[in-house]
């Protein structure tokens, strides 16, 4: 069964978060898992967080500030056009200006808002509120 580590990593911090820790680790880490964690933390969902070295794949130390209600990765990840963002916004965030969904443009990893700003589209990754 393949992995998908994206969504092992934000199905890691919600249920670090639903027990109320401080911090979480998360291993493997890559550099789509980094650049998701910096809109987090960006954003006020995440605090502090850094990579550690264990001579593997590396892992993610992450400070938790018990902001999040619910994360998780878009799977199959669906392609979206920049006049379609709304649509998704409606299927995955529970109210208009109420979370962020994570799209993979050309331009790099950049939340809807931004997305929208820019008029680009995408690929839909992950959502969190």
């Amino acid at each position: 069964m393949p992995s998908d580590p994206l969504s092992n990593a934000l199905s890691t911090i919600f249920n670090n978060e639903m027990r109320r820790k401080r911090e979480c680790l998360i291993s493997p880490a890559s550099m789509l898992i980094g650049k998701v964690l910096a809109i987090m933390q960006r954003n006020g969902y995440i605090g502090e967080f850094e990579y550690i070295d264990d001579s593997r794949s590396g892992k993610f130390r992450v400070q938790l500030l018990g902001r999040i209600n619910k994360c998780g990765a878009i799977r199959p990840r669906f392609p979206v056009r920049a006049d379609e963002i709304e649509k998704w916004e409606a299927r995955y965030l529970p109210a208009r200006d109420m979370g962020l969904l994570l799209i993979s443009t050309p331009r790099g990893v950049m939340t809807h808002r931004e997305a929208k700003e820019n008029r680009i589209g995408g690929i839909l990754l992950a959502y969190f509120y």
